[in-house]
């Protein structure tokens, strides 16, 4: 019954270069690489400081690439529909089945499909050929990576059946006694003669038991569409939350002659979302601040193809440091992303243009922004639109055209209004680009949206509020100042802010070798930066203390050992670590994040004070008269103590340690394993200063995928077997090729190595 859905990841054949009639089905791809996608060749560097990508793209290479792969279609699928998805490819793609040229795509974010129906051989072999494009450069201001770098199935449905992207769930009425689910049902048929069709549905509570029923019929003309619209109510409903984000299923099949002739299911989440003027946000009647990050779609060493337990470890140091909110910044994200909010329970703010009509770059999207940009927001509303996590969508950031009021609010215009046909339940924002420059407060373009989004002028955006009554504000862009933080926390009417950025990400680099943006509450490795646990202190809701030693940089003032990059001489004034450059008698900053009422400090067992949490969120800061040993911070609440960290002076290095991020892995694509790798002394201390190359082995059926450090200034290649320390560490991501496990081995010279076993299991 119903449809048939393949996924089409496995066996292609990958060429870098022109592949002059390599659409052709009889063209000889036999000397061509094999692989599976996703798949970014991109980050495979080297990274080049000619690059034409520059560092606006990482210094990472581009050009043209081909994808071919050898298709058999069914022989029951003559006379059905089939169609192809891809859920994204880098960029400017092109598409032939059989030698004919199914459609193009210049943009490199957006998911598209291809009706092959009429197209393909069933039972017989089919080729399928992939050209993307990615030579014009600059053609971004960030790292987009290059390829088939995202999922790419093949469906195959009857003639009668739901159309792609045709289910819209919302639940309009929610309280904690009843919920009322609206489904809209898009009946497509492709058969030669109308029907009556029966739409059923039944929903399973998260648990998997079915708790309602509805159906409907609904006459469709032959090769036409017709929506199916119904409603269900469901008592005591178990609510969508960040605390308990609950997903409902929803299982639709179509009933012809009482005959169920194709199903759907569709995960959901009941919840209400609403933004209010006078007091921000509110979710389910709870008024809560969004506490925010963007995000590039980039995964750091994997590059822009990026396995979902990356994402998993990414989002959940980020939920431990108090984030609840996440802004895909500035581009439709891979839609198991949106699943992975969904299921850990973040907002999500949908943003789908980062320029329109006038351009950030010679090669950007504004060179198809008028032909393509509505087909591609459609595309993503209707791929979009059943994700609980998502509760805004944003159809712009900082764009150029808005100095011309008359060229940007007709734009405008037809941003929101396709927003509003194709999902009336969510809100439409944009990042305003210096608003009261353009006059966008007023002359009527802000109040075009329905939450007005600003970026980095918080106080602009809270005088504009004050300015006419009813406005609806998010802060779309902030930089990491307390004073920042204080202007949203302070006033109700702020409905939250989303930090640039929550990780480093490649590209943006404005110096070589400076490989990434340096400015996330995560390095690019996902190791926490000193300004993630600032954040932390006033965002985080579990108790928390975290102590770095603060250096006041000046051009005289020398690098600690390990830092002496110039950039870092700039970047880097927070250490965690008690082995200061100097040596003899001297003072240090001692600075302390926590959200506890008060912090005690001790050097080597002897107090050195205890101060209380002020109200401006300031940081606790000692001046410590420096001495080896161990500097410990003790939180308390009430006089109990409720977390606790130390420094300690490290020794000499002595051998390397393996910290997982989980013992065991499933066998999927994107099952992966993040192992830290630190570099200590005899006590276990990680030595701040090491640098070695540290090497690795796989003994059994598993690899390393991608290796890194979180060094921003590194241009060593990510997909290599070793890795030089920074900082005492670096990190070996793995991925088991069978079940049973493998042994990963981390070795250096002079160190005494480490071994770990990786479990592998069918499902995890």
């Amino acid at each position: 019954m119903g449809r048939t859905v393949v996924s089409l990841d496995p066996d292609w054949r990958f060429h870098r270069g022109v592949g002059e009639g390599a659409e052709n089905p009889a063209f000889d791809d036999s000397g061509w690489s094999t692989l599976d996608v996703p798949h970014d060749w991109s980050i495979a560097g080297p990274f080049d400081r000619n690059a034409p990508t520059g560092g606006d793209g990482g210094w990472l290479p581009s050009g043209v690439a081909w994808y071919r792969k050898h298709l058999r279609v069914p022989a029951d699928a003559s006379g059905k529909r089939v169609w192809l998805e891809f859920d994204g490819v880098m960029a400017n793609s092109a598409v032939w089945l059989n030698g004919k040229l199914l459609g193009e795509r210049p943009n490199g974010y957006v998911s598209f499909r291809y009706d092959i129906s009429d197209h393909i051989k069933p039972g017989e072999g089919n080729l399928l050929a992939v050209r993307c494009d990615t030579t014009g450069q600059p053609a971004s201001r960030w790292y987009t990576g290059a390829g088939i770098y995202r999922h790419v199935r093949m469906v195959i449905a009857p003639p009668m059946h739901v159309a792609p992207w045709g289910m819209y769930v919302t639940t309009p009425q929610v309280t904690a006694a009843q919920a009322t689910v609206r489904v809209a049902t898009t009946v497509s048929n492709r058969s030669s003669s109308g029907a009556n069709v029966g739409v059923r549905h039944e929903i399973l509570d998260p648990s998997g038991k079915p708790i309602a029923k509805g159906q409907i019929s609904v006459d469709v003309a032959t090769n036409s569409e017709q929506d199916a619209v119904l409603s269900i109510s469901i008592r005591n409903p178990a609510l969508w939350n960040l605390e308990s984000p609950r997903l409902h299923t929803l299982h639709t099949t179509l009933h012809l002659g009482g005959v169920a002739v194709d199903e759907v299911r569709t995960p959901f989440g009941i919840r209400s979302a609403e933004f209010r003027s006078e007091s921000g946000f509110w979710l389910n009647g709870k008024n809560l601040k969004l506490k925010g990050v963007c995000l590039h779609h980039d995964g750091g060493a994997v590059g822009a193809a990026v396995p979902l337990g990356v994402w998993e470890r990414r989002l959940r140091l980020l939920h431990e440091l108090g984030v609840n909110a996440i802004r895909t910044a500035h581009n439709p994200p891979a839609p198991e992303f949106l699943d992975l909010c969904d299921r850990m329970g973040f907002l999500v703010m949908d943003e789908f243009f980062d320029c329109w009509t006038k351009g950030k770059r010679k090669f950007d999207y504004h060179l198809h922004f008028k032909k393509w940009a509505h087909a591609d927001l459609r595309d993503g509303i209707l791929r979009d639109r059943n994700h609980p996590s998502v509760i805004l969508y944003s159809v712009g950031n900082e764009i150029h055209d808005t100095p011309k009021p008359e060229l940007a609010k007709p734009i405008l215009r037809g941003l929101v209004d396709i927003c509003h046909e194709l999902d009336p339940s969510r809100p439409v924002t944009q990042a305003l680009f210096r608003p009261n420059t353009s006059g966008d407060y007023t002359n009527g373009l802000a109040d075009m949206l329905d939450v007005i989004g600003t970026n980095y002028r918080d106080q602009e955006l809270l005088d504009a509020w004050k300015d006419k009554p009813g406005r609806r504000i998010v802060g779309t862009e902030q930089g990491h100042e307390r004073s920042t933080w204080l202007a949203c926390r302070d006033n109700p009417q702020h409905a939250g802010q989303f930090l640039w950025c929550g990780i480093d990400y490649l590209g943006e680099s404005r110096s070589w070798p400076l490989t990434v943006f340096n400015g996330g509450l995560l390095d690019r490795a996902g190791f926490v930066q000193p300004r993630g646990h600032e954040r932390q202190s006033w965002w985080g809701d579990k108790p928390m203390v975290k102590v770095y030693r603060r250096i006041a940089r000046t051009a005289e003032t020398p690098a600690d050992p390990g830092y002496e990059s110039l950039e870092w001489k700039r970047l880097q004034v927070l250490f965690a670590d008690w082995n200061p450059a100097a040596a003899g008698p001297h003072e240090e900053n001692v600075e302390v994040y926590s959200n506890a009422e008060e912090v005690e400090l001790f050097l080597n067992g002897r107090s050195l004070g205890v101060k209380q949490r002020r109200n401006d969120a300031a940081p606790f800061n000692w001046k410590v008269p420096f001495e080896p040993g161990e500097l410990r911070a003790i939180a308390r609440d009430k006089g109990r103590e409720v977390a606790s960290d130390s420094l300690r002076t490290a020794g000499k290095p002595a051998a390397l340690k393996i910290v997982p991020d989980r013992d065991q892995t499933g066998l999927g694509w994107d099952d992966v394993v993040h192992l830290e790798i630190q570099v200590v002394d005899d006590a276990g201390v990680v030595v701040p200063n090491a640098d070695h190359l540290v090497s690795f082995a796989v003994d059994g059926p598993g690899r390393v995928i991608a290796v890194d450090s979180g060094s921003v200034v590194s241009t060593e290649p990510f997909q290599t077997m070793q890795r030089k320390a920074w900082q005492g560490r670096c990190l070996a991501i793995v991925r088991a090729d069978a079940s049973g496990g493998f042994d990963v081995k981390a070795m250096a010279e002079s160190l005494k190595p480490a071994l770990i076993r990786i479990k592998a299991v069918e499902a995890r």
